[in-house]
């Protein structure tokens, strides 16, 4: 059997997969940078687990996260949605999605994509950390702190450290795989 992280529960087979899978590979689409961003946002003050059990739904009653159709929801729509217990439903993080659409979406157009835009805090290329045990690894960085502070200028909500340093590590803009795990050394 492989060796992984260790904050992964081998008896949560969503949980294996998504690290297996998707953890820590650097995204370069802009849909699915979005998505990232989006259940970030909403994960904030809940276990990954929760957003992982929910995110096919997620994606189909946000439009599979097209940022053009969420950044013109109204009020119909986010009633709907605060009616839906297939996600999370909180109106300050609903509000900040539509919100982070709109941003993104302008981001998208000074840039020419928010690829550029994002991965320009972390120099274009995966930050290689090398941890050993999963308390070395950060819960935020220097390059999370300007992240979330220039987001914050563009209008961007839901969007502090914390949250921009769990972005990152998605999406794969750092490596935080510890070195013994078998996902380590694919992005070294």
């Amino acid at each position: 059997m492989e060796k992984r992280c260790d904050w992964v529960p081998e008896n949560v087979p969503i949980y294996v997969d998504y690290h297996d899978k998707e953890w820590g590979v650097p995204v370069h689409d802009d849909r699915k940078l979005f998505e990232f961003l989006i259940l970030d946002a909403f994960q904030a003050g809940l276990s990954w687990l929760t957003i992982l059990r929910k995110r096919d739904h997620f994606r189909k009653v946000f439009d599979n996260f097209d940022a053009g159709k969420i950044a013109g929801y109204g009020n119909e729509k986010v009633k709907q949605l605060l009616q839906d217990p297939g996600i999370i439903r909180n109106r300050l993080k609903v509000g900040a999605a539509i919100k982070n659409a709109r941003a993104f979406l302008q981001a998208q157009q000074e840039f020419g994509s928010f690829d550029r835009y994002i991965w320009g805090f972390v120099g274009g290329k995966t930050i290689q950390n090398r941890w050993h045990v999963i308390s070395e690894i950060p819960t935020k960085s220097k390059e999370s702190d300007t992240m979330s502070e220039d987001m914050k200028k563009r209008g961007f909500s839901f969007v502090g450290s914390t949250i921009c340093y769990a972005f990152m590590q998605a999406a794969g803009l750092v490596n935080d795989h510890t070195v013994d795990c078998f996902r380590y050394e694919e992005f070294g």
